[in-house]
This record gives structure tokens, sequence and C-alpha cells, in this order.
């Protein structure tokens, strides 16, 4: 898979004085059906999180509160996002390894996964994972 297929994606804003709204909607907003919702926060001052890649699943990750910054990595190239609005969200298709670090105090990480959680479906060491991507060429 290539970082040409990872993008940021605008959610929907609704503005109002009193507040705003922001909402997502599977395979209209993102390009998946969504199975899970998870959520980083607490994240200890130059901690890091992620460190993996995904064989099959997709994820579409959005700052709720705060920031941080995503690292992509397609095995061949790096790309490094900042998520600092609530109203974009990255989309990471699966065979993308990916990083999580730089979190702002109070920072909030919500993912949207494509399938539940499968510990089978992970590679955990980069050097695994490099073997497997670049041995599909």
């Amino acid at each position: 898979m290539s970082l040409e297929n990872c993008k940021l994606i605008e959610l929907p804003k609704i503005t109002d004085p009193r507040g705003n709204l922001t909402f997502i909607e599977e395979n209209r907003h993102i390009p998946f059906e969504f199975k899970r919702v998870f959520y980083l926060y607490d994240v200890p001052g130059g901690a890091n999180r992620a460190g993996h890649a995904l064989k099959n699943c997709n994820q579409f990750i959005i700052a709720m509160s705060g920031s941080f910054d995503v690292i992509l990595n397609d095995g061949y190239e790096q790309k490094c996002y900042n998520l600092n609005r609530s109203y974009y969200g990255l989309y990471i298709p699966a065979l993308v390894w990916r990083e999580i670090d730089n979190f702002s105090s109070g920072s909030v990480c919500m993912v949207l996964a494509s399938r539940v959680y499968d510990e089978a479906d992970y590679y955990r060491d980069y050097q695994g994972f490099l073997a497997s991507v670049r041995g599909k060429e």
C-alpha cells in the first residue's frame, strides 16, 4: 500500500454560536464501515503510541482535543501529519506503519477502525513489516 492512499479528510462542520458540531457517516465521509471506535488520552509527555501496521484493517484518526503527530511509513517513504482540528481526520489504509507522538497536554486521539480488534492482524515488528511489504513487489 502506498502513502498516496493515505489522506486528510475534512469532515462536515456545522457552526453555531452555542458550539460547533461535526459528524461522521461510514462509507460517506470515510471510505469504510467502522466496527470499532477507541481513543487515547492522558498520554504522558514524551510518550508515543502505535508503532505498528495492520494487515487488513483501515483506520481513521482524529484529534478530538489538542494535537499530535502521526508518522506514516509504507516501507519505502515516510510522511508526517500534524492533527490538531476535530473536523479533520487522517485515513490510513491497511499495510501502512504508523506511529503517533508529540501529544499536547490534554489531547484526545480517537480512532475508527474497519475491523474488531484481532492481534493476528498486527505487524508489531518493523523489520517483519518491511519484509512483508517489500516481498510483495
